[in-house]
């Protein structure tokens, strides 16, 4: 089937206030029969339910953590990017568009991308006003520092901290609605199923993670915020958390799930050191912005960093793309590193590393220019790794950090299934197959601000609010089928845990569907899956009850979903037949080893249809039509 985006017609400049004035509303006086679920309380969610209950709307708001605060969002460091352009260095909001479509490597909607950056700058006001202490220069006026795959200074920050300060802006917001009675909160719940009745998105099962109860909520609309699911690959930069079940339960009632292969390997982590690890550390790309990355020229130097002289080391950004040199964007930078490790000449044991090197910011600057800007960053790294970076080069490496692919949404944020919205880095609609750095907390903000207030009306001034309640025959059979899945997770009483089943299942992931992928090597990953998560249903082992706090029940329930999705993953990477943003075949790269599109063939979105266990997914594809951006040959250099 062919997909449409349902995007407005006309200049695209034009498109966002068409689609605005195209869109029905609901009466003031009438908001308050809707009720709105919104799932995840991240950046996305929290802005979401805030806006949503301060148009009067009844909103519940459900998030596993014990605070919204909690939310992972706040692990975001580096900044946020808007087109404002303060520095008067050329920036625009067409720029913005034109760097976002281009390092999304041209798989993203031109019309979804565009607003995203006319968006940009309201969320700066809407943040400023809040009181979001974003850096000032020494005039008082708001800074900005560069991120990669841009040429120009457009990024926002609050030194390392700004995914905690926007955060903190939004839970202000959220717990002003909260205090007002139009925001009912609910945390330590994770929704473990999607209710859909004739056709429509009508609530959620949630199960109690302290109690164990399983209860049903039946609304007008659901928003899922839920973030992203890299942590299919077990070691990542996400919280221990995040996961991909409550998309995956929502892809399992109907909603496509789109380019799930496009994850975003980031190139500035803390290096593995063990199996021991529970997740990886990332260091903000803003490091980029003063640290210069390089190895040694010779494989093998095990001469300490500051002992290797300036012509015996590789500097291989600058050198490979001279335009960006360390600011190249992060898909670029990732596979950059891992060439010159898999040469032999990596850094650190193991030989997995390469040095993001301060010495001549510091020269230049200043160790309390340097300190201002990335303090707690460094601060963070010694306590990890117990090396200064001020006296010798941090050690980093590629790491799974983030999700380009999604639920399908179309312009208005609604997935297949009407009624169900996706917000934030749960949907895939602006980042192509690669998300450029500080992009990220944009679009989280953008949805839930700024664009769900507007669509979700059109589609509740079209339905009777209250018409279903939970006490319908759907809710039932959701509920008793959640309780049917604890029984049988808990009666397995096998020999491994789970953690043990989503480590192997990481190492196939990283190994077969990581930085670089054959065809081959996802057939491995093919064939392996489905063995693994046989061996998980009758060899799982999980102590304690349902009727309480009992968190390896949680952990398991959410492998078991990774250990389905993984293997979704793989076969979506197997049937793109190129080379795209963080999507790498290593059969489709062109001479000089540099991703090989295929825009004749594979200029879509690629949206899957759950078509049951016994089934094989079924593809349907979106065409993505470019129309002010020609598409052409993505180039760093």
């Amino acid at each position: 089937m062919i997909l449409n985006g349902n995007s407005p017609s006309g200049p695209l400049a034009q498109m966002w206030d068409r689609r605005r004035q195209e869109l029905k509303l609901v009466n003031p006086a009438n908001k308050r029969k809707y009720k709105i679920i919104v799932v995840g309380l991240g950046l996305a969610g929290a802005s979401a339910a805030a806006t949503l209950g301060e148009l009067g709307y009844q909103v519940e708001a459900f998030c596993f953590q014990d605070s919204p605060r909690r939310g992972h969002s706040i692990a975001a460091q580096g900044g946020i990017n808007a087109a404002k352009n303060y520095p008067s260095d050329g920036d625009s909001i067409f720029r913005l568009f034109h760097d976002t479509i281009k390092g999304g490597d041209f798989r993203a909607r031109e019309s979804n991308v565009y607003r995203l950056a006319t968006l940009s700058n309201l969320i700066i006001d809407q943040c400023v006003a809040q009181g979001v202490p974003f850096a000032r220069d020494y005039a008082g006026y708001l800074d900005n520092r560069s991120f990669g795959g841009a040429q120009v200074s457009r990024t926002f920050y609050a030194r390392g901290q700004t995914g905690q300060q926007l955060l903190l802006g939004a839970y202000g917001a959220l717990s002003r609605q909260i205090h007002a009675g139009t925001v009912r909160l609910f945390p330590r719940s994770e929704m473990l199923d999607l209710v859909v009745v004739n056709g429509q998105a009508r609530g959620i099962i949630v199960r109690d993670l302290v109690t164990g109860m399983v209860n049903s909520f039946a609304a007008d609309a659901v928003c899922l915020c839920t973030g992203g699911y890299t942590n299919v690959f077990n070691l990542s930069t996400n919280a221990m958390g995040s996961n991909v079940t409550a998309t995956f339960r929502a892809y399992m009632k109907g909603a496509y799930f789109a380019n799930p292969c496009y994850t975003q390997i980031h190139p500035t982590c803390i290096p593995v050191t063990g199996e021991h690890q529970s997740k990886l550390t990332l260091m903000s790309e803003s490091l980029r912005n003063d640290g210069r990355v390089w190895v040694p020229k010779t494989g093998g130097d095990k001469r300490a960093p500051r002992d290797i002289p300036e012509g015996e080391r590789d500097y291989f950004l600058e050198r490979k793309y001279p335009s960006f040199g360390n600011l190249a964007p992060r898909d670029i930078a990732s596979r950059a590193a891992k060439e010159v490790c898999d040469e032999g000449r990596g850094v650190g044991p193991g030989g997995r590393g390469v040095y993001l090197d301060f010495a001549d910011s510091i020269a230049r600057l200043g160790k309390e220019k340097i300190a201002e800007r990335y303090g707690n960053l460094f601060e963070m790294y010694q306590k990890i790794t117990a090396e200064n970076a001020y006296d010798r080069p941090m050690r980093i490496y590629p790491a799974p950090h983030y999700a380009m692919g999604g639920l399908w949404v179309d312009y208005n944020l609604q997935s297949s299934i009407p009624g169900l919205f996706v917000l934030g880095e749960a949907n895939f609609s602006d980042h192509g197959a690669n998300r450029l750095g500080a992009s990220a907390l944009m679009q989280g903000l953008a949805d839930g601000y700024f664009i769900i207030s507007h669509t979700i009306a059109d589609h509740l001034a079209r339905t009777e609010p209250g018409k279903v309640r939970p006490e319908h025959e759907e809710f039932k059979r959701a509920e008793e089928g959640v309780n049917s899945r604890t029984k049988k997770l808990l009666s397995i009483k096998g020999g491994k845990t789970a953690s043990d089943f989503h480590r192997q299942l990481g190492s196939i992931m990283w190994e077969h569907v990581g930085m670089a992928r054959t065809r081959e090597s996802l057939g491995i990953a093919l064939g392996r899956i489905p063995e693994l998560r046989a061996e998980f249903w009758e060899n799982v082992a999980i102590p304690g009850s349902g009727a309480q706090l009992n968190q390896e029940l949680e952990k398991a329930g959410r492998v078991a979903d990774f250990l389905e999705f993984a293997e979704l993953m793989a076969l979506d990477a197997l049937q793109r037949e190129e080379s795209c943003g963080g999507h790498f075949r290593v059969e489709h790269q062109m001479p000089d080893g540099e991703a090989r599109r295929d825009d004749e063939n594979f200029c879509y979105v690629a949206a899957w249809q759950f078509r049951g266990r016994d089934g094989s997914p079924e593809l349907h594809k979106e065409p993505l039509i470019f129309e002010n951006i020609p598409l052409a040959t993505r180039s760093y250099k």
